[in-house]
């Protein structure tokens, strides 16, 4: 089979490798859809790859790829029917723990207590592939009204999303500021409309602007022109909410200062979550948080039983989650691909086999 390989320093090759055989309680799936994350971007941007960045990586070249949607074709020793059948159409989740801890047996693998032993498309083969070997556990049924492209989406981008406005406890009536329309943030964007709330999106580039308003934004705010002496990021945000702020917040983009502003532009007792990775930023404890009984909340991705809520909603409400991607590519047309998503000026992309 084919699969692709960062090499680090905006490199990659597509390399030949064997087909996957399960094992004890694994499955093989046939990869029908392989989103394109910005994470993905870190492994193929750092020289040295995944490993450079501290990731324990096997022996061999890694099959990147973390976004995955597909059917089952082959079942290892161990599986019971009712974690996988053949031809059952399925995501990944795409982290392996020890599998019995409090976290793992509820879903939050990558919480494990003897921490994380595979993370798929970084230490462990990933869905950039033909086929992905994974354990049973981690499948996630795709619900058969949704799309492999959609559930590949739900599978980190989206779910992510998902997860946040969970955690947040986002209601139809509040206000959300989300910094960031990206794949992650334009997703919060579609979903917290679809749940009924009112959406701020902020993003420094008109095109992403743009796709917000079509994902159900209610206003947008460009922070570059804000900058340029027409008023200042809070500010704009609680003109917009009668000089209260907004109720949430959700960080998408990692920047210090929209994280800053994320966390300020929020009412007292409002809520702010960073789902962007990496980075710093700098708070005044008791001006920004303390003395407004203001929540900061980090958010890390989903568990599996988040991920299948997450494709419910989306199946019941008949949400457009395909809309997020503006381009599909083969396996054999990943270095134009990648080229394209590093430049950051695009929406999503996701390998169709």
């Amino acid at each position: 089979m084919k699969g692709i390989v960062f090499l680090g320093d905006r490199r990659l090759e597509l390399r030949d490798f064997p087909d996957p055989t399960p094992g004890p309680g694994e499955v093989v799936l046939e990869i029908r859809a392989s989103g394109i994350c910005g994470s993905d971007l870190k492994f193929y941007r750092t020289p040295g790859g995944a490993k450079a960045l501290g990731f324990k990586m096997q022996d061999g070249p890694i099959i990147g790829g973390h976004e995955p949607c597909g059917v089952v074709v082959a079942i290892g020793p161990g599986v019971s029917e009712k974690q996988a059948r053949i031809g059952m159409r399925v995501m990944q989740h795409h982290y392996r723990g020890c599998g019995v801890c409090p976290h793992c047996s509820t879903g939050w693998m990558q919480l494990c207590v003897e921490g994380v032993a595979e993370v798929y498309g970084v230490t462990g083969h990933g869905a950039h592939a033909t086929y992905m070997k994974c354990p049973a556990r981690t499948l996630v049924e795709l619900p058969d009204e949704l799309s492999f492209a959609t559930g590949a989406a739900i599978s980190c981008g989206t779910g992510t999303a998902w997860g946040a406005l969970q955690r947040l406890g986002l209601q139809g009536d509040h206000t959300i500021a989300i910094f960031g329309q990206g794949p992650v943030g334009l997703s919060a964007t579609q979903l917290a409309s679809a749940l009924g709330a009112r959406v701020i999106a902020l993003d420094t580039s008109p095109e992403r602007l743009a796709r917000a308003l079509e994902f159900g934004a209610d206003a947008v705010l460009n922070p570059a022109e804000l900058a340029n002496g027409k008023g200042d990021v809070v500010g704009a945000i609680r003109e917009l909410t009668h000089g209260l702020g907004a109720n949430l917040s959700l960080d998408a983009s990692s920047a210090p200062a929209a994280r800053a502003q994320a966390v300020k532009c929020v009412r007292t007792w409002g809520k702010a979550c960073f789902v962007g990775e990496g980075g710093e930023v700098t708070l005044d404890v008791s001006n920004d948080l303390l003395r407004r009984q203001v929540t900061l909340i980090g958010s890390w991705t989903f568990s599996t039983i988040g991920q299948a809520d997450c494709a419910r909603f989306i199946a019941d409400r008949g949400i457009d989650v395909d809309a997020l991607f503006t381009h599909r590519w083969r396996l054999d047309e990943a270095e134009p691909a990648y080229r394209l998503f590093d430049s950051q000026t695009t929406g999503k992309g996701v390998f169709l086999m």
